[in-house]
């Protein structure tokens, strides 16, 4: 079952710089819920405070009611969150094959120790692994890929690879951080029907995105953020008709055209 994620006044400060203040949402399980907002919104910054790569200055994050602020992203993981990154973090001189293993570590048993023993539980979980890594690039059309090298795939690719590497996780919460940037059409299309099996297969989902037509397309809710606040909470539809997110992306003067 997907989880549930909670976010209850996180703030967070660089130095006298605030780039979130008292952010509030809750994403029910088995949602796709997505955050928007402007450049510079702070979409991002929450995204990596949830994931463990930020802590913040103040709040409360909870995955199914347990207290997970400030939890290395290690940690996290066991809790079933996975994420990938606007500008994907590949081993680009691996294999496609090998860079979606990079995700399978949480789920191999036992540590560091047995693993570099080959005791005979850690080959036979390396092998499952492998297979259903196999299987993950296939079903998401990029078996072909698995022995090339990442660097000799298009920015599009390795957004496909990714979140093969994400699913490995076997997570119950995964963070997509601007998946549809860079893509062509066809591709969002793709994308679109690639999320909507994601939740199918009851993981609740989180997306940061600027195309408003992924957003519309497959969110059951989304929050808005401008300037590090929330400034409204609601469906895409409310959002893409509220004056206040038309001034926040386009200024004042595109809200009085609209009056």
């Amino acid at each position: 079952m997907g989880a549930r994620l909670a976010v209850r006044d996180v703030s967070l400060h660089f130095g006298g710089v605030n780039v979130l203040e008292d952010v509030t949402f809750t994403v029910e399980a088995g949602q796709i819920f997505g955050l928007v907002g402007p450049n510079g919104a702070g979409k991002t910054s929450l995204f990596n405070c949830v994931s463990g790569h930020y802590r913040p200055s103040a709040g409360s994050i909870t995955i199914d009611d347990d207290e997970v602020l400030g939890s290395p992203p290690a940690t996290l993981a066991r809790h079933g969150l996975a994420r990938t990154f606007q500008h994907p973090a590949l081993q680009l001189r691996e294999t496609v094959l090998e860079n979606v293993l990079l995700g399978a570590h949480s789920r191999l048993p036992g540590g560091p120790a047995e693993w570099s023993l080959r005791l005979p539980r850690t080959t036979r979980s390396e092998k499952a692994l492998r297979q259903e890594a196999l299987d993950l690039l296939e079903g998401h059309g990029l078996g072909w890929a698995a022995k090339t090298r990442a660097d000799e795939l298009s920015h599009g690719l390795h957004k496909g690879v990714e979140l093969c590497r994400a699913l490995l996780m076997k997570p119950r919460l995964l963070l997509l951080d601007e998946p549809a940037a860079g893509l062509p059409h066809s591709e969002v299309e793709q994308l679109i029907e690639t999320v909507r099996r994601v939740r199918d297969d009851d993981i609740t989902v989180v997306i940061v995105e600027h195309n408003m037509g992924l957003i519309s397309a497959l969110t059951d809710r989304v929050v808005v953020l401008d300037h590090g606040r929330k400034l409204m909470e609601g469906s895409a539809a409310d959002a893409q008709a509220d004056p206040r997110v038309i001034e926040a992306y386009l200024g004042k003067d595109a809200v009085d055209d609209a009056a």
